[in-house]
């Protein structure tokens, strides 16, 4: 290269970043401030030409455009202790499923027909390679399948066992489009006696591509099953439906369905909206995501249970007259920055009094970025707490790895909420499990999360058609227009609704008392021989239960150990009881003494039982044995237990004198 070539090379790159810096200086990033006064630190940003976008004096702080330059005459100016400038940094998606195939939750049954809708989400095309079935004889003979038109072999003179169905001529599925899985039997299906989970189909692609179809539930438009599943109906029988409480939602809005703005009586319930990405009050919050509507749904939701079997007056929402104030800080693609989600935070605690709010939801979570107390979020969730306001949280759906718990979960006030699954099944808790996605702890400051855990999977709710959520997951969509989800987001949902009911019955509680009540009266999963079959980390102190909190849930343990205004103040701060075994695996002292070395079934299990009762009441395989058989060696004493709550329920049933 000659020299006068190597000099243009260096005046052309010179140039490039003679222009990248200019534009570095001009162009305006969102940047937090906080310091001393927010009312100080708004003038400090105009007297450098900033523009103010967020005025957050719950934490001392301001939201602004600045460009580095004008950040850097800031960052040494007296008044200002932390200035985060890098909100706008965006994070890596997350890659692609290796199979992105999708089967509908429900069959279409019309008499002998059978059809299961099938959706290929990728760019390419997927090829069939095999399905798999097993059908109850009480259907007869499998007479014929195709997909998308494309006949399927079909064996002659098969009723009622398994086989392999291949295709002809490799039927496909082009990219972006749906398919029907048609099969035609010789007898009708049976209305009332015969149900989704008696079938058994499995369809494999290329690529070792199964899509299974799932058990189901019954009866998916008489009933979303989760507030049996947690004991609401119950309470709804004896009139305690949230009546009088105020939850707040914060999430992505709200849509304007009856169901969800109206209680069971038909008035309205919705006090306030509060869009917090624009900052202003509004009369609807749009729910672009649909994401907040679901939440909603699960917590609120006023259309009554009609299946056959239960009595009257139990409803699909866990608190279904619960009062709401919706907050939309979540966008369209469910993205929430964490200055909008602050100045909701704060206009929620701000307008506390004035429309009686005493939850908040906050069925989200992200990979912490700082210890707890340095948190923008959770330090504003602090002051929420302080000022009455019981906080749910989402644990986070990036299980099953240990400190995988996202924040605001990881703020160890509120209660953090992990998911179990019913496995399709409401009368039978055997089969009830942790599944991989709900996070586990410890939070990287040690304190045990998530506090409990709660129904989570395939949750049936009210979301808008056409909303992000629908298009995207057109698969989750049931018949009668209802959108199935899962994930600690519905399982925080639903925990807030039983802390409206459990509000209703007894309005005095302090925050700090409700997390109590709820934690000490959770059913732990035991294993037979007395070890607990999931760790705290993964389990909490259990199950949520809320008739068990009602009867025999305790005040005066919430956050014991902690405190909160010196917390506030930036005086202490608290590390929690983890520590790290050899391995370098966070552990409790003496874990290995309370946890089975083995790891927990997945569906049903003659091993774990949920709860103290059911653990001492188990059946015994002979009947001989003594109800309370003495255990091996464990920390716990489930029989003085047993002995004690049973007092105590015996106790509350004796008439008053």
């Amino acid at each position: 290269m000659s020299g006068r070539t190597r000099g243009l090379l260096r005046a052309v790159i010179a140039h490039v970043l003679c222009i990248l810096a200019t534009a570095a200086h001009a162009n305006p990033n969102s940047v937090m401030l906080q310091g001393d006064s927010a009312a100080a630190l708004r003038q400090q940003v105009e007297a450098v030409g900033g523009e103010v976008t967020h005025f957050l004096p719950i934490i001392d702080a301001v939201g602004a455009k600045l460009t580095t330059v004008q950040v850097d005459q800031l960052r040494d100016s007296p008044g200002i202790q932390r200035i985060i400038d890098d909100l706008d940094r965006e994070e890596p998606e997350a890659a692609p499923p290796p199979c992105q195939l999708g089967g509908a939750l429900e069959l279409i049954v019309d008499g002998t027909s059978v059809r299961w809708r099938l959706y290929n989400k990728s760019g390419d095309a997927a090829h069939l390679t095999g399905v798999e079935i097993t059908w109850p004889a009480t259907l007869g003979k499998l007479m014929q399948a195709d997909l998308a038109g494309d006949a399927l072999v079909v064996e002659p003179g098969k009723s009622g066992v398994a086989t392999t169905l291949r295709p002809t001529d490799g039927a496909t599925i082009p990219g972006g489009t749906r398919a029907t899985l048609a099969l035609e039997f010789s007898r009708p299906w049976p209305e009332g006696r015969l149900f989704q989970r008696d079938l058994e189909l499995t369809v494999t692609y290329d690529d070792n591509c199964d899509v299974e179809l799932i058990p189901g539930y019954d009866d998916n438009d008489g009933d979303s099953y989760y507030s049996t599943v947690a004991g609401a109906d119950l309470l709804h029988r004896h009139g305690i439906t949230g009546a009088g409480v105020t939850v707040a939602v914060l999430d992505s809005g709200l849509w304007d369905d009856p169901r969800l703005t109206h209680d069971t009586q038909g008035n309205p319930r919705v006090l306030a909206s509060y869009d917090a990405i624009a900052g202003e009050e509004v009369t609807t919050a749009f729910d672009e995501s649909g994401h907040g509507s679901h939440m909603t749904s699960i917590l609120a939701q006023s259309r009554a249970i009609t299946r056959p079997g239960p009595d009257p007056g139990a409803w699909r929402g866990v608190a279904p007259d619960a009062r709401l104030v919706i907050v939309k800080a979540f966008s369209k693609e469910g993205q929430g920055g964490l200055l909008d989600i602050v100045r909701g935070v704060q206009w929620i605690v701000d307008h506390r009094e004035e429309y009686g709010i005493r939850v908040i939801n906050l069925s989200f979570a992200a990979k912490p970025r700082w210890p707890y107390w340095q948190d923008p979020i959770n330090q504003a969730l602090m002051r929420a707490w302080d000022a009455g306001i019981v906080a749910v949280a989402a644990a986070g759906n990036e299980g099953p790895d240990a400190m995988t718990i996202g924040s605001p979960g990881n703020l160890p006030y509120l209660i953090t909420v992990g998911a179990i699954t019913d496995s399709w099944t409401v009368d039978d808790r055997n089969d009830d499990y942790l599944p991989d996605f709900s996070s586990r702890g410890p939070t990287p400051s040690a304190h045990i999360k998530p506090d409990l855990v709660a129904p989570g999977g395939h949750m049936a709710g009210l979301t808008r058609p056409g909303s992000t959520l629908t298009e995207e997951f057109p698969e989750y969509k049931l018949v009668n227009g209802d959108f199935v989800m899962t994930g600690t987001s519905q399982a925080a949902a639903l925990v807030s609704g039983l802390v409206a009911l459990l509000l209703q019955v007894e309005p005095q509680l302090t925050a700090d008392q409700v997390k109590c009540k709820l934690l000490s009266s959770a059913d732990p999963a035991i294993n037979a021989d007395g070890l607990l079959s999931y760790s705290p980390f993964e389990q909490g102190a259990g199950a949520v239960s809320i008739q068990r909190a009602l009867t025999l849930g305790d005040r005066d343990c919430g956050n014991r150990g902690l405190d909160l205004q010196a917390d506030m103040a930036g005086e202490s701060h608290f590390e929690g009881p983890a520590i790290l075994a050899k391995d370098g695996s966070p552990t409790l002292p003496g874990l290995e003494r309370m946890v089975a070395p083995e790891p927990p079934e997945k569906g049903p299990s003659d091993n774990r039982r949920w709860g103290i009762k059911a653990h001492i009441e188990r059946p015994r395989s002979n009947p001989g044995e003594p109800d309370m058989p003495a255990e091996p060696q464990t920390p716990f004493d489930w029989h003085g237990l047993y002995l004690e709550e049973k007092a105590r329920v015996e106790q509350l049933s004796r008439p008053a004198e």
